[in-house]
């Protein structure tokens, strides 16, 4: 096996021409968000909440902006992006699917619900489906042990799952997804 490695000192990082931090955004974050913590770096986290909902991902453009407004390092912001699951790199799918794979769910058949998505979406595990409809994500403890197996569909935690709640959730998400755009 081999490492390979990327140029990331002589990456170019792909830029538009729009911001991705809106005006309005800033303005948010300035009234409502940097005022809740002790210094702006504390603000972070929410204001990447706030581009991962915005475009289904934190491009490499808007950290860079986010950094310029917390004044901190862009490296910072990266580092944050890269260690936590919720943020990614690269678009997500309208409905993000995140079935829990830690020992209770393991236990309780959280197999089944993975390969029952696996099967609907013809997808594996941080995989996009083609028409950017879903993303399934294998994700670490959902904190909710005592109702394994569960699945995130959107944020929503859905408990007790069974291959067939799975499927009636792939529907009722497809259906959304349709009904805007």
């Amino acid at each position: 096996m081999s490492w390979k490695t990327k140029p990331s000192g002589t990456m170019k990082v792909p830029t538009r021409t729009e911001p991705y931090c809106t005006s309005a955004m800033l303005a948010k974050w300035e009234a409502e968000v940097i005022p809740r913590y002790a210094t702006r770096h504390g603000a972070l986290m929410p204001i990447l909440h706030d581009v991962q909902h915005a475009y289904r991902h934190v491009p490499y453009q808007a950290m860079v902006e986010i950094a310029r407004f917390l004044k901190i390092a862009p490296s910072a912001v990266l580092d944050t992006v890269s260690f936590y699951e919720e943020y990614t790199t690269e678009p997500v799918g309208k409905c993000v699917i995140g079935v829990c794979q830690t020992f209770a769910c393991e236990c309780c058949g959280h197999k089944a619900i993975l390969d029952r998505v696996r099967e609907r979406l013809g997808i594996e595990p941080h995989e996009t489906t083609a028409d950017g409809k879903f993303t399934l994500l294998a994700m670490e403890c959902l904190g909710s042990c005592d109702t394994a197996p569960v699945a995130l569909f959107n944020d929503v935690l859905h408990e007790n799952l069974t291959p067939e709640r799975v499927d009636q959730l792939i529907d009722a998400a497809a259906k959304e997804t349709k009904a805007h755009g």
